[in-house]
């Protein structure tokens, strides 16, 4: 199998005036392709704060991230851009979807964004519509759909660019037990459909359960 992803002794601190505070103390995780992992840990263990280095959304203190090949500790503000962009996908607690525009609307919005144009083939869209069992939602706004359908549709934009990895943070926890259970199984379908690479930040145990593996984390620490 092949390594999608690798931290080496990733660490991070933030600073507080002339204070460092350190986060994470040197993680060491390997992902390979295909997988479904969740990472669990108390609150304040660092995990979200991993979650948003290995989306290059954070620059690490030192360490490497090594995703697909390419160190995301190793290149510029604008090539981490360009990597974040070409290679993950990010579905968030927060739907985070257009208001103003339809279900499709944002998926077309994410091909552009990724591709420079709007132009995934239809057979792909289709594939993940039909997965995800959205087709008959494609002309609803995000305020005419349910919790559940809204994480649905954020996850379909998230997927929609065939990213090597697709990086949830806590994808649930907006949602009541029935539509939870509804998404868990809509992921569970992507990664044995598409083979997609998923990791999930959750502290909930029945999520972390559909998942293939489970990474703990305490203390800024991978504990198992």
């Amino acid at each position: 199998m092949k390594t999608i992803l690798e931290t080496k002794e990733l660490k991070k601190n933030y600073k507080v005036g002339k204070v460092e505070n350190p986060v994470l103390h040197g993680v060491n995780i390997a992902i390979e392709e295909g997988e479904f992992v969740a990472i669990m840990g108390p609150s304040g263990c660092g995990k979200s704060t991993l979650l948003h280095l290995l989306g290059g959304l954070l620059s690490p203190t030192s360490g490497s991230i090594i995703i697909d090949g390419e160190d995301l500790a190793m290149v510029s503000d604008a090539q981490r851009t360009d990597i974040r962009r070409r290679k993950i996908g990010f579905v968030f607690q927060r739907f985070n979807l257009f208001p103003t525009l339809t279900a499709e609307g944002n998926l077309k919005l994410a091909e552009k964004i990724h591709l420079g144009h709007s132009k995934t083939p239809p057979d792909k869209r289709r594939e993940v519509l039909r997965v995800l069992k959205l087709e008959d939602k494609m002309h609803h706004k995000p305020l005419e759909l349910s919790g559940g359908e809204q994480q649905r549709v954020a996850l379909a934009r998230a997927v929609i660019n065939s990213p090597a990895i697709i990086l949830a943070d806590e994808p649930t926890g907006n949602l009541d037990t029935e539509n939870s259970e509804i998404v868990l199984k809509m992921f569970r379908e992507l990664n044995e459909e598409f083979k997609q690479t998923i990791i999930m930040i959750t502290h909930n145990p029945e999520a972390a359960a559909v998942c293939s593996r489970i990474i703990r984390m305490r203390d800024g620490l991978v504990v198992n």
